[in-house]
């Protein structure tokens, strides 16, 4: 069975979202319906049409759009939308109503009575279809309790209600727009058309073409201050790049012959031809799109506790709401009295802002952390790294640049220590000769050539250079060949002790000196493992495959608390297996490349460099998209104050309801207490979910 995918328009309720997906669901041709509330996007397994599907989602006013359509979201202005309009003219028959009391007490019912009739059609509508099939949502409840109020001659509340409800209805819509305008932001970074470079004979012209029929190997042109529409290598012309969009850093990045550029990032002042190497689908934009829209799909457990609590909260308030209109009246005889608390209590039993509670939260947070380079495939993840006490660091292009490097030459002549260790090093493979070739030409010396070169497996390299025999290795080898100097020794102790390679160079049967060479640490490293302390993070822990006094070394200069020294990477796997047991939660930082089995036995993999790799984007819990640390302590403090906010908004949901229903006890709960209840639950749950907007890096 083909499977479809559709963008969802006017989705603004958990509730309708759940009954559209039971619509659809009951479609004669349909197998299989999953609908992505936070993303507003909707997956159907069979065979429906558009039409089918908009008859399904009537009842809401849901529009259907296929998923791959590039036509632009008409937003309806607030106050052209249809059921506001008609709240609006039911606020003007309450307050017509009101002055007739005075004036026409006789005539005010009727008036409250048309603003019930206008403001209330919708609610009506479906309330009376839901309670034919006793299905029990939030308009069935007001239904009822917005008639019932008439039927004892409460007029003016039940207007009122009718009023207050539209207006609640309002907010949960403006929450749940404003908190998906991220994701609409990032679908509207890649421009959906492009300039092909199309060859004619000797001869090339440009031609505009939408992205979608771009092809791998096509080539396309990117002019000054245009947005680059596809994935691709530089193939000609140079220029600066703004990849904010997509790595979150604003710095523009030097983009030269051969350099990888991104789909959605900004062109300077160059102009640049690109070969394209991605499909449009499975450009480095479009993989974050899909995984930030699958990450409003995955619940947090607040949000299955949330969803599990709503199914049976409804049901036990309506059964209070029976218990306060039925009992009392059998020992006080007032009836009227205690039905209307029936009722008020029936409109604070609507979950609304239960229901969103923990979406609207977890949607604003994974949308903010996309903005700042930082893709979150979850609101489980989101939520479990707020737990984690425990960080381990793979060493390697994590915690270091990952590119060894010339730290230090010991000799009375750099110039010729260079050149001769230069000349061996040009054959060889090791990763520590790219460090001194690269420190050489860094320095614009004249490396000479080499003969008979002869690589010497554990120990080094040798050849002939400028007529004499050049050995580059090991000092120990150096030891066994000849007598070295006490302080040559003594100087050697003091770069290993700070955890540094060494290389020495003997030209003939005279040792030029040393070169010592070390993984450069990261700049920032030190400082952001102490932010992460500041931050709750008690136990950070280097894991590598170098030495003891390598490792403690630079253990020593991060400010690491424990370091684990001289791992294969399956080691790495059982070392995270254990400090789950000493800690519980656990997050593992890597490259997710090297280390992907420790980033997924972890119970956070956080990936850094995500915009290079697929692998990263695929293995992780967490991208960093850009190769930058710094975004590490702006995350943990995201999804601390995600998780505060839930709690928050679960408390004051909960909390006002309790707060209401304890009126019942003397008696004071009105229908206006009950649904200023639920907009002041709403309205808070809302304004306190936008608060992770402002969270920054």
């Amino acid at each position: 069975m083909a499977t479809e995918q559709y963008r969802l328009q006017n989705l603004s309720c958990a509730n309708c979202a759940a009954k559209f997906e039971k619509n659809v669901a009951s479609l004669p041709n349909v197998e299989d319906v999953k609908i992505n509330f936070g993303a507003a996007k909707l997956t159907v397994t069979g065979s429906a049409t558009i039409e089918e599907l908009e008859e399904a989602g009537a009842f809401d006013n849901i529009k259907v759009v296929p998923a791959t359509s590039r036509s632009i979201e008409v937003t309806t202005p607030f106050w052209k939308r249809r059921e506001n309009k008609l709240a609006v003219v039911a606020l003007l028959f309450v307050a017509i109503g009101y002055s007739m009391t005075s004036i026409a007490p006789q005539i005010a019912p009727w008036i409250f009575g048309a603003a019930i009739l206008f403001g209330g059609i919708d609610i009506f509508k479906v309330g009376f279809q839901n309670l034919i099939k006793l299905q029990f949502d939030m308009k069935t409840l007001m239904t009822i309790a917005i008639i019932g109020a008439a039927i004892i001659g409460e007029w003016q509340e039940a207007a009122i209600v009718v009023f207050l409800f539209a207006v609640s209805e309002a907010l949960e819509a403006y929450s749940m727009n404003k908190a998906r305008q991220s994701i609409r932001q990032l679908m509207d970074i890649a421009p959906a058309t492009a300039l092909k470079k199309v060859a004619h004979g000797d001869h090339a012209h440009e031609v505009e073409v939408e992205t979608e029929q771009l092809a791998v190997g096509d080539v396309i042109i990117i002019k000054p201050g245009s947005k680059i529409a596809m994935d691709g290598i530089v193939v000609s012309g140079q220029s600066t790049v703004n990849e904010a969009s997509i790595t979150g850093e604003a710095m523009p990045v030097l983009k030269q012959v051969g350099d990888a550029v991104f789909a959605g990032t900004l062109n300077e002042e160059g102009a640049m031809e690109v070969r394209v190497t991605k499909h449009v689908n499975d450009t480095t934009i479009a993989k974050i799109i899909h995984l930030v829209e699958e990450a409003q799909q995955e619940k947090a457990p607040s949000q299955k506790f949330v969803d599990r609590f709503a199914k049976i909260y409804t049901p036990i308030i309506m059964f209070i709401a029976l218990l306060v209109a039925v009992v009392p009246p059998l020992f006080t005889g007032d009836w009227s009295h205690w039905i209307y608390q029936g009722l008020a209590v029936l409109v604070v039993g609507c979950p609304c802002a239960l229901v969103i509670s923990t979406p609207v939260a977890i949607v604003t947070a994974i949308g903010n952390a996309a903005k700042q380079g930082v893709l979150i495939k979850g609101g489980v993840y989101l939520e479990a790294l707020a737990h984690v006490e425990a960080m381990a660091f793979d060493k390697t292009g994590t915690l270091t640049k990952g590119m060894p490097a010339v730290t230090n030459l010991y000799t009375h002549d750099e110039e010729r220590l260079l050149q001769v260790a230069g000349a061996v090093e040009t054959k060889s493979q090791h990763p520590l000769a790219r460090a001194i070739l690269h420190y050489a030409f860094v320095k614009e010396l004249h490396i000479p050539s080499v003969e008979q070169f002869q690589s010497v497996t554990g120990k080094g390299a040798k050849g002939i250079v400028n007529g004499n025999e050049v050995y580059v290795g090991s000092l120990s080898s150096v030891c066994a060949m000849m007598d070295v100097q006490p302080e040559v020794i003594a100087q050697a102790r003091v770069y290993e002790e700070e955890g540094k390679s060494l290389v020495a160079v003997v030209e003939g049967d005279i040792l030029l000196g040393l070169i010592a060479v070390a993984d450069e640490v990261r700049e920032e490293s030190a400082a952001i493992l102490q932010q992460l302390k500041a931050n709750g993070v008690k136990e950070t822990i280097m894991l590598t495959g170098d030495g003891e006094r390598t490792a403690n070394a630079m253990a020593k200069r991060l400010g690491v608390t424990n370091v684990r020294a001289s791992l294969l990477p399956e080691q790495k796997l059982a070392e995270i297996k254990m400090l789950q047991d000493k800690f519980g939660q656990v997050a593992m930082v890597g490259d997710g490349v090297n280390d992907a089995p420790a980033l997924a036995a972890a119970n956070i993999g956080i990936a850094m460099g995500g915009a290079g790799t697929d692998t990263a984007l695929e293995t992780a819990d967490i991208a960093l998209m850009s190769d930058d640390l710094t975004k590490l302590p702006y995350t943990i403090r995201l999804s601390r104050k995600t998780l505060t906010i839930i709690q928050q908004n679960i408390a004051f949901a909960l909390g006002l309801k309790m707060l209401a229903i304890l009126l019942v006890v003397p008696g004071w709960l009105t229908l206006w207490i009950a649904i200023f209840a639920d907009i002041g639950a709403t309205l808070l749950v809302v304004l306190n979910s936008l608060r992770l907007m402002r969270v920054q890096k």
